[in-house]
């Protein structure tokens, strides 16, 4: 992995958390506990802050970054998947990003809320809590059933089980 200090701030690293060595964090940014951060992923906290949470699933090449003075704040046991854009805006807790989606700034998904694979959420668009967004723009079709919960904190799991056994394999091969 690749950390660096950014004009005197240096990210601070839960314990438990898993960063890919192919992946940069830069300057002001605090990722939680037991994390998962995917190869190619790139956190730039350089002129903005990026605060993410516990137990988050980062995957390969997302990028996370913020406008000058703002805040990309990430809750707890989210998932961003493979490739998504996140920038200057709020991911509450449990939501799931899908592959390749665009939440830009000042936009806000809620507490489970889902944005669809290829979506593009706008600059201060809100998707409220257990709602499902697709498309470009996104647009609501959908809310979050207890069956798809039960499912995605599965992979959630998984996803904090991974960061473990990444952990613990690339150790044991040092």
């Amino acid at each position: 992995m690749t950390i660096y200090t950014f004009e005197g701030k240096t990210p601070k690293v839960g314990e438990g958390t898993y960063i890919s060595k192919s992946a940069e964090i830069i300057g002001d940014v605090t990722i939680g506990k037991n994390c998962f951060i995917g190869p190619g992923a790139k956190i730039k906290g350089d002129y903005g802050t990026i605060v993410i949470g516990d137990e988050n699933s980062i995957q390969e090449n997302c990028v996370l970054h913020a406008r000058p003075g703002e805040v990309c704040r990430i809750g707890n046991r989210t998932t961003i998947g493979h490739g998504a854009i996140i920038h200057t805006c709020t991911v509450k807790d449990s939501a799931v990003i899908g592959m390749g989606a665009i939440v830009s700034d000042f936009a806000e998904i809620g507490v489970w809320g889902v944005v669809g694979e290829g979506c593009v959420v706008k600059n201060n668009q809100q998707i409220p809590g257990e709602n499902i967004a697709v498309g470009i723009p996104a647009k609501i079709i959908g809310t979050v059933n207890e069956d798809y919960k039960t499912q995605w904190n599965k992979y959630k799991d998984i996803y904090v089980g991974l960061a473990k056994r990444y952990r613990d394999s690339l150790k044991s091969a040092e």
